[in-house]
C-alpha cells in the first residue's frame, strides 16, 4: 500500500482486548448496546526514520513525552510506535539491543503513565538489513539470510520483555510487501506461536502482504491469513488505506468524499462473514475540503462497524515532520491544531475510557 520509497521520501537522511464472544446473555426485551471501538489513536514516527544502523538523534528519534502527551491530552488512547528490526536487534537471535530497547520502553511507560496502549511496529516491510554483508541489502523474511525462525525469536523476546504489560499490543510486521503469501503466512503464524509460547496474552494484530491493504485484501490473496491459528484468541487483523489515487499514501488528494469507506468495504465485509476482527493501522488526510470530507467519512464508517473494527491510529505525528508534509498531525508553528488532528480527536473522544 502505502510505498516505501515514495511516502517515506520527505524523511531526513491497552489494555488486552480478548476477541471471543463470552458475556452475560441479554434478555429478549433488552436492546443490546451498539458496539463501540476500542482504540483511536496516532502513529509516532521517527525511530523508523534513516540509514541503518544510523546515530539517534541524527538519522532517527524517537517521541519524546510531550509528543505522547499533546495525544494523550486530545484523547487518543493508543500510539502506533514505527521502529526498525535491525536497530533493536542487530544480530538475528541475539539479546535485544539494551540501548535502544530502553529508549522503546520510555515510551511504553511514558504512555501507560497517560493511560495509553503502545503498539509495537517493526517498520520493515517484511524484510531487514544484515551486518554480514555491511547493511547492503534487505532480505525478506523466509529466505536463508533472514529465516523465519529469527523472527519468531524477535516476537519471543518482545514477548517475554512485556508479557505482564496488557497495554502493549504486537504488532507483527508493518506493510509486508514483496513476499508472497505462503511464506508471510508462515512467518506470521511462527511469530503469533512464539508470543503464546513465551506465555504472553497480548493483542496482535496481522497484516497482509502486497502493503496490507484494505482495498486489495481479497485481490491480493490475503483471505489466506484468516486461517492464522492463536490459541489465546486475542488477534486482529491489521489493514492500511489511504485515500489518493492509487492507495498509496504518496500524493495528498483523496478522491472523493466516500473514498474511504468505499476501499475498506470489503475487507469490512470478510472480516464480518469470517467473525474476525479488523483495525486500521493507516490512514491519512491533507488539509484540503474534500480529503477532511473522506476523513470524517472514514472515521464514521469505522465507529458506525464497530462489530468489526477494534480501533484505528492514524497517520501520522512525530516532531521530525516536516511543517508541510501534508499528512502530519503535529500543530502548527504557531501551536494550533491541525484540522486532520481536530476531526480525528472529535472521534477519539467518543470512545469509552478503560
Amino acid at each position: 500500500m502505502a510505498h516505501e520509497t515514495t511516502r517515506r521520501a520527505v524523511l531526513r537522511g491497552g489494555l488486552a482486548l480478548t476477541l471471543g464472544s463470552a458475556g452475560l446473555a441479554v434478555r429478549a426485551e433488552q436492546t443490546p448496546e451498539k458496539p463501540k471501538l476500542a482504540f483511536a489513536g496516532v502513529n509516532l514516527a521517527g525511530a523508523e526514520f534513516g540509514k541503518v544502523p544510523g546515530r539517534y538523534e541524527y538519522d532517527y528519534t524517537y517521541p519524546q513525552p510531550a509528543n505522547i502527551d499533546y495525544y494523550a491530552g486530545l484523547g487518543f488512547n493508543v500510539i502506533r510506535l514505527p521502529f526498525l528490526w535491525e536497530r533493536l536487534q542487530p544480530t538475528l537471535g541475539a539479546p535485544l539491543a539494551a540501548e535502544e530497547l530502553a529508549r522503546l520502553e520510555a515510551v511504553v511507560s511514558r504512555a501507560g503513565a497517560k493511560g495509553q496502549s503502545v503498539i509495537l511496529d517493526p517498520h520493515n516491510y517484511a524484510r531487514r538489513r544484515i551486518a554480514d554483508d555491511n547493511w547492503k541489502t534487505r532480505p525478506f523474511i523466509g529466505t536463508s539470510a533472514v529465516p523465519t525462525d529469527a523472527f519468531a525469536d524477535l516476537w519471543h523476546r518482545l514477548a517475554e520483555t512485556y508479557k505482564n504489560n496488557p497495554r502493549v499490543i504486537f504488532g507483527l510486521m508493518n506493510e509486508p510487501a514483496g513476499i508472497a503469501i505462503d511464506p508471510w503466512f508462515a512467518a506470521a503464524q511462527a511469530a503469533v506461536a512464539s508470543i503464546r509460547d513465551a506465555g504472553a496474552s497480548n493483542l496482535i494484530l496481522v497484516p497482509g502482504i502486497d502493503f496490507t491493504g484494505a482495498h486489495s485484501w481479497l485481490s491480493s490473496g490475503n483471505v489466506a491469513m484468516g486461517k492464522i491459528v492463536d490459541p489465546a484468541a486475542n488477534l486482529a487483523f491489521e489493514v492500511h488505506q489511504y485515500l489518493d489515487r492509487d492507495s498509496s499514501g504518496t500524493t495528498p488528494d483523496a478522491m472523493s468524499a466516500t473514498i474511504g469507506s468505499q476501499r475498506i468495504r470489503a475487507f469490512q465485509s470478510w472480516a464480518r462473514d469470517n467473525g474476525v476482527k479488523g483495525f486500521l493501522g493507516e490512514f491519512g488526510a491533507a488539509d484540503n475540503e474534500l480529503s477532511l470530507a473522506a476523513l470524517r467519512d472514514l472515521c464514521q464508517t469505522l465507529e458506525d462497524n464497530a462489530d468489526v473494527w477494534i480501533g484505528w491510529t492514524a497517520w501520522a505525528g512525530g516532531s521530525w515532520w516536516p511543517q508541510d508534509y501534508f499528512f502530519n498531525l503535529e500543530p502548527t508553528k504557531d501551536g494550533k491544531a491541525r484540522k486532520q488532528t481536530e476531526i480525528l480527536a472529535e472521534y477519539a473522544q467518543r470512545i469509552p475510557s478503560g
